[in-house]
């Protein structure tokens, strides 16, 4: 499901700057549009191909990153605006940008559980170890 979550995240942000390659302006808009969307596809292939335990964590914390930037980006280009950007400021009902919150929410909450997961996995051996050191003695 994340996955998938990834790749609406790139869809999403296509479809906002106009297609690939689109014209969102300022360029470190654009570049940033950009940069999403390869991180957002990067992600789903990791999610998918990925599944050695060690390379879990980063991966999903890479994914959480992709749900974070354009949140962050949603609030602060509605909210008090960015440099040279004001095409969004105070449009907080925008269709596209309501679903890219929703999708974006999803996708931050399966990434945490996903990181709070592997932190209680990865812990519970050292805890079992720790128990049965005490047990021998």
């Amino acid at each position: 499901m994340a996955a998938a979550l990834c790749l609406a995240v790139a869809w999403i942000h296509v479809q906002d700057q106009g297609g690939f390659p689109g014209d969102k302006t300022p360029t470190y808009v654009g570049i940033g549009y950009y940069a999403l969307e390869a991180a957002a596809v990067l992600c789903a292939v990791l999610l998918l191909v990925v599944h050695l335990p060690r390379f879990q964590p980063l991966t999903w914390f890479l994914t959480a990153g992709v749900a974070l930037g354009p949140l962050a980006g949603f609030v602060l280009s509605r909210g008090p605006g960015l440099p040279d950007y004001s095409d969004d400021k105070g449009n907080w009902t925008e269709p596209l940008g309501l679903i890219s919150v929703a999708v974006e929410v999803v996708l931050l909450a399966s990434a945490a559980l996903a990181l709070a997961s592997a932190r209680i996995t990865a812990t519970v051996p050292a805890q079992e170890r720790e128990a049965a050191q005490v047990a021998a003695k």
